[in-house]
């Protein structure tokens, strides 16, 4: 990227100044390597977002951001609807409530060492994964609309877990406002037999030990020291979630026009918040949210029965859970007034500071988990949310290591059996039904997640608690 026509704020914060159609001015978190690194669309995507109506602030960009659908991955956009606010079916994207859970697994890496293989080959057995994977669970139309309105909630209530998940899932495991009327039938058929899978792309299931400790505080409250193993979970809400992304960004962009709205690019199709459209959108990505919470909590089930058949009595209780593609109604500070805003995270986590209201008791002090996912082979990282993050980014922070180049490219560099083999040799066990997943999905096919986490850190978007190093990878 140029970053000439940038005002440098601060060591990992920059300015793109309001421009033409610009209603606010752009602001980028990275430090200066991740900034020039980063393709020139990002800034072209923050300043189109800028010009929607009713944007408060800021449009933000995290530092592990890259060129996206509409919005850039890792945009950040709040939106106010007493001010003509819109909600964006592309500054949610297709993914709808993708995310990570951590669960601690109590065991030390001495404890699983000899048991590594297998307990890759049970995971990979139990856990459904790749492109258009299906589970053992058939939804019939009383258990869809079940779930579209529960989310987790629902899955603890059919056993898949237990009710103190739910206290270290956002929103408790369930989102309100869900309409499962908005959501069609063919984003329900896409998903009838999709429950409990991973599909496809950056998704996995990863077994990882705690390598180093940067907060013993943090750490401390979220029940962690090094060398414990941990399991974190990455999806979304698999084939109902990009359904819904596709029905309602058709109609937005037919409907823009009528509702006043100049589009400086189609996939930033949008519609005003208070509109049936608008409405009905919010209606069908909640119902998306939940499904995601679900889907991860009956993998969080599956996950326990594989551990529970290579370590018997081992339980895995959840650290957190925490989505990185939504559109959340929230409360934030601006300009000292108390204002409810829609934030769009499209890419980014939602990373609530010390004392919020919504965080567990046990993890109020030190703020709330922010799960970081890195590439395949490489680190990923727990952060916590920061003190002032909501006033400089309406509490959020980068979700992950962003890539760096695209799949085709990926795949045309590396061979995914070849990478499997470098992997093992590093003791980092793969499981996938696909070589060519793999090969998309190469580490370096990815920033550097060190890189992008210390920006996020330096930039007072989260603070670093946890580096968490792979052992076992269960791919799409």
């Amino acid at each position: 990227m140029n970053i000439s026509r940038l005002k440098r704020r601060g060591n990992y914060e920059w300015e793109l100044p309001a421009a033409g159609r610009m209603r606010v001015p752009g602001v980028i978190f990275a430090s200066r390597e991740l900034l020039e690194a980063m393709d020139e669309k990002v800034a072209e995507q923050v300043a189109n977002v800028a010009s929607l109506p009713g944007i408060v602030t800021a449009s933000y960009a995290m530092p592990d951001a890259h060129w996206g659908y509409g919005f850039p991955i890792g945009g950040v956009a709040a939106f106010d609807a007493e001010d003509d606010g819109v909600v964006s079916a592309g500054g949610v994207g297709f993914d709808i409530s993708c995310g990570v859970r951590t669960l601690r697994t109590g065991l030390k890496l001495a404890d699983i060492e000899a048991h590594k293989a297998r307990l890759a080959d049970v995971l990979f057995a139990r856990i459904p994964a790749g492109i258009g994977s299906t589970g053992s669970i058939r939804l019939d139309a009383r258990s869809m609309e079940a779930m579209l309105k529960g989310g987790a909630r629902w899955a603890v209530q059919a056993s898949y877990g237990t009710v103190a998940d739910l206290e270290h899932i956002e929103e408790q495991g369930r989102v309100a406002g869900a309409d499962p009327a908005c959501v069609s039938e063919l984003a329900r058929k896409r998903q009838r037999d999709e429950m409990g899978t991973l599909g496809s792309g950056n998704h996995y299931l990863e077994v990882q030990v705690v390598s180093e400790v940067f907060d013993p505080a943090a750490a401390h409250a979220y029940g962690l020291v090094a060398g414990d193993v941990l399991v974190s979970i990455h999806c979304g809400s698999r084939g109902l979630g990009h359904q819904i992304g596709t029905d309602y960004l058709r109609e937005m962009v037919v409907a823009a026009p009528a509702a006043g709205i100049a589009l400086p690019d189609r996939e930033l199709a949008c519609a005003p918040i208070k509109s049936a459209l608008g409405q009905r959108y919010l209606g069908a990505m909640r119902a998306a949210i939940n499904c995601a919470l679900a889907n991860r909590q009956i993998l969080t089930h599956l996950a326990r029965e594989a551990f529970a058949e290579v370590f018997p009595g081992v339980r895995l209780p959840l650290l957190y859970d925490v989505s990185h593609n939504t559109c959340k109604e929230e409360a934030h500070m601006v300009a000292g007034h108390k204002r409810h805003l829609f934030v769009h995270r499209k890419g980014a986590t939602r990373a609530f500071g010390p004392g919020h209201a919504e965080l567990p008791g046990e993890y109020a002090a030190v703020g709330q988990p922010v799960l970081i996912g890195g590439s395949m082979g490489t680190a990923s990282y727990i952060l916590a949310g920061a003190a002032g993050t909501e006033e400089r980014a309406f509490g959020s922070a980068c979700h992950g290591a962003g890539r760096a180049m695209s799949r085709h490219e990926a795949t045309r560099r590396w061979n995914g059996r070849t990478l499997i083999d470098d992997l093992a040799a590093r003791g980092i066990l793969i499981r996938s039904p696909s070589w060519r997943g793999v090969a998309e999905e190469a580490p370096l096919a990815y920033k550097d997640v060190g890189a992008v986490v210390e920006a996020s850190d330096h930039a007072g978007l989260a603070g670093k608690v946890a580096r968490l190093a792979p052992l076992v990878c269960i791919k799409g």
